[in-house]
């Protein structure tokens, strides 16, 4: 075995277990108010314990808002919440002076931070708010830090920001540009509910108990959970995998289908082959294994891919999406075969 795999088998002996029993332990909390939409939870606390962002897309009403906070109070992490308008400014997100009245009367400048600064954000309904107010999270989301002025804040980790929108409304919204979305480590799809969970939601939210989460874990648990995560190896078949994954989505490369050519006007970038791998880890060691397998890679990729996938309009007017893009790519690009030992 390889000193790398080996590594992984080491790894998987002792911290994998203790990463899949907390990793449990958070879902089960989260569950008791979230009902249903196990591939959603399971994509969120992927991203944060990988060191990820998320943006989760859905209509109104299907528990988007309500997972996020339910998970910043079930891990012990300063939480914010930013209801994105387009009246928002970006000083509204970063924090701006403000004129305070000094001991001895006088007056005096004093920063207030933004909500942008705490481990957990919420951006909500992030599509209402302008450009120039959306880019205010640019910095934060990609470089941990905040720069106002001549002042920089270092972001204390983990740090991540869960975005909400919904995917029909029109008016009174700005769509994120490419670089914000290339950001997100992952987009979530938020559907229905099944028939059959409709009834413990009308009972968790029409009934006189109230459910009060605990903290089952802290902001040091995930930092350690992270780094686990960071440890995992990858063999050279399952990078060279991820690899043709983001250039398949690139039109005129090599491994391109014919779909991508068509339709496609912007493939992913670099970013998206680290989101994958990244992604992989976490699931690796949620099944166990001692290192990343193609199959991990290929669960994470719609989640990964299908916000770095720029349609043009020939694909808009005939009906083809950025899933079912995706979809084409996995099927195209074969997985390599695993070297032999």
């Amino acid at each position: 075995m390889s000193d790398s795999l080996q590594g992984g088998a080491e790894l998987a002996h002792g911290a994998a277990a203790e990463f899949r029993e907390v990793f449990g332990r958070i879902k089960a909390e989260v569950g008791r108010v979230m009902v249903g939409q196990d591939d959603v939870v399971d994509g969120v606390l992927t991203a944060l314990l990988a060191g990820g962002h998320v943006l989760l897309e859905g209509v109104p009403g299907l528990g988007k808002t309500m997972l996020v906070s339910s998970l910043g109070r079930a891990v012990d992490l300063s939480f914010s919440r930013i209801q994105f308008t387009p009246d928002m400014m970006p000083a509204d997100v970063r924090g701006t002076s403000v004129l305070v009245e000094g001991e001895g009367g006088g007056h005096e400048l004093q920063f207030e931070e933004g909500p942008i600064v705490a481990h957990l954000v919420l951006a909500d309904e992030i599509n209402r708010a302008t450009p120039k107010t959306q880019s205010a999270l640019l910095e934060a989301m990609q470089e941990r830090q905040v720069t106002v002025g001549k002042r920089t804040i270092v972001l204390e980790e983990p740090f991540c920001v869960m975005a909400t929108q919904n995917p029909v409304e029109q008016e009174g919204t700005y769509p994120l540009p490419e670089a914000q979305l290339d950001r997100f480590l992952f987009k979530l799809i938020v559907g229905y509910p099944r028939e059959d969970e409709y009834g413990a939601i009308l009972d968790r939210t029409t009934g006189d108990v109230q459910v009060e989460l605990q903290n089952v874990s802290s902001a040091a648990e995930v930092r350690k959970l992270r780094h686990t995560a960071r440890q995992v190896p990858v063999p050279e078949h399952a990078r060279t995998f991820a690899v043709r994954l983001v250039m398949a989505t690139q039109p005129g490369s090599d491994y391109a289908p014919g779909i991508v050519n068509q339709f496609v006007t912007l493939g992913s970038s670099p970013r998206g082959a680290q989101a994958l791998l990244l992604g992989a880890k976490v699931r690796a060691l949620l099944a166990g294994r001692f290192a990343v397998a193609c199959e991990d890679i290929r669960a994470v990729a719609p989640a990964v891919l299908r916000h770095r996938v720029l349609l043009g309009f020939q694909a808009r007017a005939e009906g083809v999406t950025a899933d079912s893009v995706v979809d084409e790519v996995l099927k195209t690009v074969q997985a390599p075969q695993e070297a032999a030992r």
